[in-house]
């Protein structure tokens, strides 16, 4: 009788390889869209949408409705975080 194991693939070395480059992809992809979005939730005092996205991984998408749809219209430019005082006249 032959050992089979469940783990036995003739594709795994092949497939491991292929799929390596595209998961390293995701994982950075990940950690820098939910890293600005938790940053933009905590800066924004947002505590729900913050322990939304920490919680909930799903692979950035959480985050960018977040940062497209729900972040404060404040944030959004950086003209906003200029000064709004008018500029003094000598």
């Amino acid at each position: 009788m032959h050992d089979f194991s469940p783990l036995y693939s003739p594709f795994a070395q092949t497939f491991l390889v292929t799929l390596l480059p595209f998961l390293a992809i995701i994982v950075v992809w990940t950690i820098v869209i939910k890293g600005f979005a938790l940053w933009h939730a905590a800066r924004n005092s947002q505590k729900g949408w913050f322990i939304a996205m920490l919680i909930v991984n799903s692979l950035g998408i959480l985050e960018v409705v977040y940062l497209i749809w729900f972040r404060n219209p404040s944030s959004r430019s950086p003209s906003s975080a200029v000064s709004s005082s008018p500029p003094e006249s000598k």
